[in-house]
């Protein structure tokens, strides 16, 4: 029904036939009308539809309160809040209630003394998915009067006693009331804390300044963790961990797609009708890679991870310094180069953090990951055998300069200079594009270099590349 069409008062929705139920059976009703209808569960996550995915459509089936275990950058509050997709779009509360009390069965004083009193009359607002989701990031000074409430000192100023419910201030989760709340990291809860919400899992009653006061909530627990956490920071205590229905492990994405999926989805885009932005896959394959080698790297401290949000932030870095040379240059097409990669250091350096070395040393690691990418995405696009006549030339002292400010068409003389590179450069499919020739010949000359066929020499800012 549309916004005019819904009822107002407590008689018309009496009489409009509106069946409340819980929030998890809510949620459940929708998950198998999109299960029916072949509907994902998510839109943009990628890599979770045979793993995460079908464990937390049985825990939503279930009615569980649930737990996402895993590392940083595992699009775990992502998902989170892509559970108000599965509410519905609005539900009927007491108009001025503060805890979206359901009108047929109101959880607090207040509100049953209205019903009394107004009967029918009773103003009814309707409320949507964003007004129904709420979320709180532990740190160590959340208090109990943050999640649950505290006494109101004003209202008893005012001549209520302590234990009249009227004098509470009601903390984030009974304001969440029929809705789902999530508490990201949640072992960064104090443990005290974690206690107090026992209770509210369980019996879904509260105490208050040691006044036990009976509040039905209506909500959908979920909370974050990364699993070292429980070490080095704080621990979920294990009544509260028993109280979850399903702990759910994330994982980063298991292949380069996965990972370009979310790279490119992720990174921020810019409408610059300017510039033409064309990323050739190799070049994609080889940031994703990047990440995807530091995650096996002996020298990465794997127990803090490798977010895809260092393979975002390099893809961002080749974009912006492509960018730049193209500003410099005028032109208008902007193509990454192999010859940009070394500015996606600084990026990588930020996102990645290294087992105890030498000073001056991390800039050699992150250069043999992006060395290790590169060698592993050419080796994918081509055979070493088939690119003898190249090689040749080279051996017959041909020599050939590179670098991140030379221009397009230089590469494109160069190319026809070369025997067999036209062939070579054809594979990557550039067309007549310059900007796109030149990345393919850089990734060719660097690909060879990697193989042992081509020797390389830094000179200044220009890269020489010979037999």
């Amino acid at each position: 029904m549309t916004s005019e069409q819904r009822p107002r008062t407590f008689g018309e929705l009496k009489k409009s036939g509106y069946k409340v139920v819980s929030v998890k059976e809510e949620m459940r009703r929708n998950l198998i009308t999109r299960i029916r209808a072949g509907r994902p569960l998510f839109d943009g996550i990628y890599g979770y539809e045979d793993t995460v995915v079908p464990q937390l459509e049985n825990a939503i089936l279930s009615g569980q309160d649930i737990i996402f275990l895993g590392e940083r950058g595992q699009a775990k509050s992502r998902m989170i809040r892509a559970l108000t997709g599965l509410l519905d779009d609005a539900i009927p509360v007491i108009a001025g209630s503060e805890l979206h009390e359901d009108p047929f069965e109101p959880i607090t004083h207040a509100s049953r003394v209205r019903i009394e009193n107004e009967g029918d009359n009773l103003e009814i607002d309707w409320i949507g998915r964003d007004q129904r989701y709420g979320e709180k990031l532990a740190t160590p000074d959340i208090t109990i009067a943050d999640l649950i409430g505290e006494v109101d000192p004003i209202k008893v100023a005012e001549g209520r006693y302590l234990s009249d419910e009227m004098t509470i201030h009601y903390g984030l989760i009974p304001r969440t009331n029929r809705g789902i709340f999530c508490i990201n990291e949640l072992p960064d809860l104090a443990e005290r804390i974690q206690v107090g919400l026992l209770n509210i899992m369980e019996e879904r009653d509260v105490q208050i300044r040691g006044y036990r006061i009976q509040m039905p909530l209506d909500v959908l627990v979920v909370a974050s963790a990364n699993p070292e956490d429980y070490t080095n920071r704080g621990r979920i205590i294990t009544p509260l961990k028993d109280r979850y229905g399903a702990q759910i492990r994330t994982h980063y994405p298991r292949s380069v797609e996965h990972e370009i999926d979310i790279m490119t989805q992720e990174s921020v885009a810019f409408d610059d009708t300017d510039f033409t932005v064309t990323v050739p896959t190799y070049m994609k394959e080889i940031v994703a890679e990047i990440t995807r080698l530091a995650r096996r790297s002996p020298d990465v401290n794997q127990r803090s991870g490798v977010s895809v949000r260092a393979s975002i932030a390099d893809y961002e870095s080749l974009l912006a310094n492509a960018l730049r040379r193209s500003i410099r240059l005028g032109e208008s097409d902007v193509v990454p180069r192999i010859s940009d990669l070394p500015y996606v250091i600084p990026t990588i350096s930020g996102k990645v953090e290294f087992e105890t070395v030498e000073d001056g040393k991390e800039e050699q690691l992150i250069e043999k990951l992006i060395q290790g990418a590169v060698v592993a995405v050419f080796n994918r696009y081509f055979n070493v055998v088939d690119m003898e006549d190249v090689v040749t030339r080279f051996k017959a002292g041909m020599q050939a300069e590179v670098s991140d400010g030379m221009a397009s068409d230089s590469y494109v003389k160069l190319m026809k200079s070369v025997d067999g590179l036209s062939s070579a450069v054809a594979k990557l499919d550039p067309g007549e594009n310059t900007a796109l020739i030149a990345s393919a010949i850089e990734f060719i000359f660097e690909g060879l270099h990697l193989n042992k066929r081509l020797n390389k020499d830094k000179v200044g800012k220009k890269t020489q590349y010979r037999g």
